[in-house]
């Protein structure tokens, strides 16, 4: 690879590049703040608005912009889709020749539009007015012809593009995105959309993987290492060997699980005494365990943090599973 050591204004070609990157995250920034700062001020009773309209809907939101504007469109009707509100991405252009049939008074519309002038988003504004469809804008100018038109406005604040020439889309397309994402969180929390209600969005990839519940990747009870309380540790470890776990679950007499033993509790256990003393003499009292309906995703975390290599799947106190680390990883959880 060419090493950019060529010489521009005093700095080298590579220096020049790192200033211009740190100026793009700067300027964006600025912008992102700038929103934030609106969202405590004239913002707030709008974004409260569009969220509860949105909510209210009983159809699909439909995103419209032409441009850049309509590239964070498709974004965010994507995020909108995803995460339990459906949406979907209607071209202006293509709006106006037949796509408006897609759009029903059960839905609204989600008008996107630094200027709030763009000539190809009229028809999908007088479709709105004509048939009463709910518009919200997302605008830098409520006084615009979309604005005016508009139930609900979110103007964004005015911010510094970061192109030198102040011509390509770039704080601002930032700051439209941004407020996308907003009204998509907002919306899933109103709603009350959990992990498990994500899962059927995203059963593809490793996020499908981490959605997964353990009791997909369990093995199941014929596999598991488990001694009663009163076993001799002689009789415990060739179970806990064969089964090859690492550990051992131990049951009481309703077949509870009530400890485990681990291999670190052999070493630290490690004497003559070891094979005279029972499962529950060496065992540890306070056991790892997750449900059936716990996330892959949940468990690794309860792995990685409590530096264990397997848990127990319980079910009303007692082991119907055990999941170990290789089991998680093999299926692409992350």
């Amino acid at each position: 690879m060419r090493k950019l050591n060529v010489i521009v204004g005093g700095k080298t070609e590579a220096q020049s590049m790192l200033t211009s990157a740190r100026r793009t995250l700067d300027l964006e920034a600025e912008g992102l703040a700038a929103l934030r700062a609106a969202l405590d001020n004239g913002m707030a009773d709008p974004f409260r608005e569009a969220v509860e309209t949105l909510k209210a809907a009983r159809g699909r939101v439909i995103i419209s912009g032409i441009g850049k504007s309509g590239h964070v469109g498709q974004k965010i009707a994507a995020t909108f889709a995803s995460t339990g509100t459906p949406a979907f991405f209607v071209h202006p252009t293509e709006a106006s020749h037949g796509d408006l049939g897609m759009i029903t008074r059960d839905d609204v519309i989600l008008a996107i539009s630094w200027s709030g002038e763009t000539v190809e988003l009229k028809n999908i504004i007088t479709y709105a007015r004509r048939f009463n469809v709910p518009l919200i804008s997302i605008t830098s100018k409520a006084s615009s012809a979309l604005g005016k038109q508009s139930d609900v406005v979110l103007e964004l604040p005015k911010a510094k593009e970061a192109c030198p020439h102040g011509l390509a889309p770039t704080t601002s397309t930032t700051m439209q995105l941004a407020i996308g994402d907003c009204l998509a969180i907002a919306l899933l929390e109103t709603k009350g959309f959990t992990a498990h209600d994500f899962k059927v969005f995203h059963p593809g990839g490793s996020l499908g993987a981490s959605l997964k519940y353990v009791a997909d990747l369990m093995h199941k009870v014929d596999r598991l290492p488990l001694a009663a309380t009163t076993e001799p540790m002689s009789a415990a470890l060739v179970t806990m060997t064969a089964k090859s776990f690492g550990c051992l679950g131990v049951v009481d007499k309703k077949g509870k699980l009530v400890g485990i033993v681990t291999d670190g509790d052999l070493r630290r256990n490690m004497g003559e005494a070891l094979l005279k003393s029972s499962a529950g003499d060496i065992m540890n009292k306070k056991p790892k365990t997750v449900t059936l309906d716990t996330l892959a995703a949940e468990a690794l975390e309860i792995i990685n943090a409590s530096r264990i290599t397997a848990l127990f799947v319980v079910d009303k106190g007692k082991p119907v599973g055990i999941v170990h680390v290789h089991d998680l990883l093999r299926a692409g959880v992350v």
